[in-house]
């Protein structure tokens, strides 16, 4: 239980320099659980320009007395410290922040201002300053509110989905009255930032347990508030092709994601890739069972709506929406074609493959099936790896737009036209890559107009989505 150098140097120039100081949070927390940092925090009773004077490579701007000093650590979690004066907090208004912050002298009461018992424990080189047995609450795998729980969901809304995050973080349960109160308190949530809100999620899909978190959620009520997409499949059953319910298979395709580690993309993927299914349910009476026709169309465009709301950046909106779009491919042996492979290959493209075979997997794994890689899919990531060496793109034709002006023709549109036809000839044999050939056929090409150019462009990669479409319907009722 020692504390890093980078700290225990921290505390002792404001031990000698007459103050009291402490680790405190997190850190402390992590520490007792004998697992790494993120971050570490010192709490003491000097002020923040007296900290500021013996720290000279430091910064403070913000009004709630923390400084931050600058370590020369290599460790991230200690290149920066943040030291914060003790402190009181009086009224939260905007159910977030204190109205009016005042110094004390305290210890005790400044550890009362925080959120979780396990949180608010303090630790200098030799003494541990426990005054709401948080070390009991670590021994007992519980997440406990400091004091009147009610009063501390009351002053910031954040810690509601905070003791989920936390609980789901570390495995441990959330004390009944606590459990309690975030569930009454569950919709002062909407007063939180979709920043913050997103934060808190991200931490808990990225945990080892987010399963826990989302069933959290949904038991507390916050999952209706903040992911009201997710929460419709709650108690929505599928077909007989499936033994769970839309919401549980969801998110065990996340907590398979996350137990081997696939990335935050990927698992958030898992978690939204079905979410269309409440939607597009509808009976067919020829088969006397339910389908989801449209299901992954549908399905993207409310994970867009989710990513976009939560202010996730436009590329992780773009991947994340892609994954969902194209989950539902087809890939039966002996019936997905080397031309087929190849134009799953430049519909998905290949950047998204590796990443689009994981979540399969994962949804797979979360509708309890026993192979999560059938031999199949296996024989599609061995189709696909080939189809990668294979043109796919307009890039990767023998010749480009300079060749088609050599040949006399003036820039504009129909290049794009003219390149798009033949590639929709080398996807089906690629043996027609060469200059040679292209080149006869672009003057074979050459005058037809937009419309007829467009056409044959895309007639293949239509062909092949139909049947693709098709195929799925006759075979999954989905």
């Amino acid at each position: 239980m020692t504390l890093p150098p980078e700290v225990q140097s921290a505390l002792k120039i404001l031990h000698d320099a007459g103050f009291a100081a402490y680790g405190v949070g997190g850190g402390v927390r992590d520490l007792l659980l004998n697992k790494k940092p993120k971050d570490w925090d010192v709490t003491t009773n000097a002020k923040p320009e007296e900290i500021q004077k013996l720290f000279p490579k430091s910064f403070y701007a913000n009004q709630f007395g923390t400084v931050t000093i600058l370590t020369t650590s290599e460790d991230p979690s200690l290149k920066e410290i943040e030291i914060t004066t003790y402190r009181s907090e009086k009224g939260y208004s905007d159910q977030r922040h204190p109205d009016e912050i005042a110094f004390v002298s305290n210890l005790e009461e400044d550890l009362a201002r925080r959120d979780f018992t396990i949180n608010a424990i303090a630790l200098d080189e030799e003494t541990v300053v426990d005054p709401f047995d948080g070390q009991a609450d670590l021994a007992g795998k519980l997440v406990r509110a400091v004091g009147n729980p009610k009063e501390r969901f009351a002053e910031d809304a954040l810690r509601l989905l905070r003791a989920v995050r936390l609980a789901t973080e570390l495995n441990f349960e959330i004390e009944p009255k606590t459990l309690a109160a975030v569930t009454q308190y569950a919709p002062a949530i909407t007063a939180v930032s979709h920043e913050r809100v997103r934060d808190e999620l991200i931490k808990l899909v990225k945990s080892d347990y987010p399963e826990k978190g989302m069933n959290l959620l949904k038991e507390t009520g916050l999952l209706a508030l903040i992911l009201p997409e997710v929460a419709e499949g709650i108690a929505v059953g599928q077909n007989r092709h499936h033994i769970y319910t839309v919401f549980e298979h969801n998110i065990k395709s996340l907590q398979y994601a996350a137990t081997y580690k696939y990335p935050f993309h990927v698992r958030l993927a898992a978690l939204l890739h079905d979410i269309g299914k409440p939607r597009t349910k509808r009976f067919d009476k020829k088969i006397n069972d339910y389908t989801f026709y449209a299901h992954d169309i549908v399905g993207s465009r409310m994970a867009e709506k989710v990513l976009k709301r939560l202010k996730f950046s436009k590329k992780m909106t773009d991947t994340i929406t892609h994954l969902v779009r194209h989950h539902m491919f087809y890939y039966d042996v002996g019936k997905v074609t080397e031309a087929g492979a190849r134009r799953l290959l430049r519909r998905v493209g290949k950047e998204h493959f590796d990443d689009l075979i994981k979540l399969r997997i994962a949804e797979r794994k979360g509708s309890g099936v026993p192979k999560a890689e059938p031999y199949r899919l296996r024989h599609l990531q061995f189709m696909v790896e080939k189809a990668a060496q294979e043109p796919i793109s307009v890039k990767e034709l023998k010749i480009t737009g300079r060749h088609l002006q050599e040949l006399g023709m003036k820039a504009g549109p129909i290049f794009g036209g003219i390149l798009n036809a033949l590639l929709a000839e080398v996807l089906e044999d690629p043996i027609k890559n060469t200059k040679e050939y292209l080149l006869k056929r672009a003057v074979e090409l050459k005058d037809k107009n937009p419309d007829e150019l467009k056409k044959l462009g895309e007639v293949a990669a239509q062909e092949e989505e139909l049947k693709r479409e098709e195929d799925i319907k006759k075979k999954y009722r989905v």
